[in-house]
């Protein structure tokens, strides 16, 4: 049992010795006293800690309250765009204002009570489906001033066109202001107007002025006891009304073309005026090219009444029109005359007019 009691101290010395020698061999430790044990042993730990593989360091969590570090995904959606709003698509049914609106008519115009007038709005499609012959202006609110509630398109009309809608009316007997407001209605019998959003109305308002005074008292005027007198009347120039080129009556049917210069029906060329069939039952006069049509009254007109009268490119429904009334047109060769309704038949729907022309150029 001795011998294995002296193993483990000459072990250590040995270990020791080898120690002292490996460090001195290192030129770190240069041995110039006596080596205490206690000091060997930690050269000995240290030399061992020196020469040992380099361990990972150990990673440390992060504590709950510690700010950590935003994922990449976290990243990505914090710098990503948001989704903006639909783009919006275009108005099937939206009308703009014409330039001008007020073809005839325009606001405040002054009327004498139970003066009639056509009333001419030019409108613009500026929605993205075309105007079908099922579309129509409507009465929307306040005065109809004798006015059907119902006016329809005459012609297709394409988004980014123009149309001009013409309606009969009359105005009221008592004097003031009146104002009828209109919108457009589609095919499926929803209304639409003008305005930033497409739903105002468009309108007509009018004056009706304050009835001429009831005529002269009996003393406004001295009676004049007639005499007789030998002065001649003096003679008067003849009259600088140009002479008529034509003046006759004549029959249309549907779908014919009248030239309004030579009074002939369905000409090869040089027609002025169409009569159509359109939606609801409606039939229209409508002029071609560039001449223009105008409903003037019950009067027969003259020729400077048929030249200052308000005409325009507008169709207009003959249903609107009652018998006996008169029309101004001026051709597209700048002839100026009158049409005068004398009957619709209800079942033919054949239109008998008469018509004058006078030679202006």
């Amino acid at each position: 049992m001795k011998p294995r009691r002296l193993v483990l101290p000459l072990l250590m010395l040995a270990l020791l010795w080898a120690a002292q020698g490996c460090v001195y061999s290192a030129g770190k430790v240069a041995p110039t006293q006596a080596t205490d044990p206690t000091q060997a042993l930690q050269t000995v730990q240290a030399l061992l800690t020196a020469t040992s593989p380099a361990q990972p360091a150990t990673s440390i969590a992060p504590s709950s309250t510690s700010p950590t570090t935003p994922k990449a995904t976290s990243t990505l959606q914090a710098t990503r765009t948001p989704p903006g709003s639909p783009v919006p698509t275009a108005i099937c049914d939206r009308a703009e204002a014409g330039s001008p609106i007020d073809v005839t008519i325009p606001d405040d115009t002054s009327l004498e009570p139970g003066q009639a007038f056509t009333k001419i709005w030019k409108l613009e499609n500026a929605g993205s489906c075309t105007w079908s012959k099922e579309y129509a202006a409507v009465f929307f609110y306040g005065d109809l001033m004798g006015a059907l509630e119902t006016a329809p398109i005459a012609s297709y009309v394409e988004p980014g066109q123009s149309i001009e809608i013409a309606v009969e009316m009359v105005a009221p007997n008592l004097p003031g202001a009146y104002q009828g407001n209109w919108k457009l209605r589609n095919a499926d019998g929803a209304l639409f107007g003008i305005g930033p959003v497409g739903d105002a109305p468009f309108w007509v308002r009018i004056i009706v002025a304050e009835p001429a005074s009831g005529g002269p008292t009996a003393t406004s005027f001295p009676t004049l006891t007639p005499t007789i007198t030998e002065t001649p009347w003096p003679t008067l120039p003849p009259t600088a009304t140009p002479p008529v080129a034509v003046q006759l009556q004549l029959s249309l049917e549907t779908d014919y073309l009248l030239d309004l210069d030579m009074a002939q029906v369905n000409p090869v060329q040089g027609a002025d005026l169409a009569y159509r069939t359109g939606s609801v039952g409606y039939h229209w006069l409508i002029p071609q090219g560039e001449a223009v049509l105008g409903v003037y009254g019950g009067d027969m007109p003259g020729l400077q009444d048929c030249q200052s009268a308000s005409m325009s490119a507008a169709s207009i429904p003959v249903e609107s029109l009652s018998s006996g009334l008169y029309l101004c047109y001026r051709s597209i060769q700048g002839q100026v005359g009158w049409l005068r309704l004398i009957d619709l038949d209800s079942r033919s729907f054949s239109l008998s007019l008469e018509m004058l022309t006078w030679t202006t150029q």
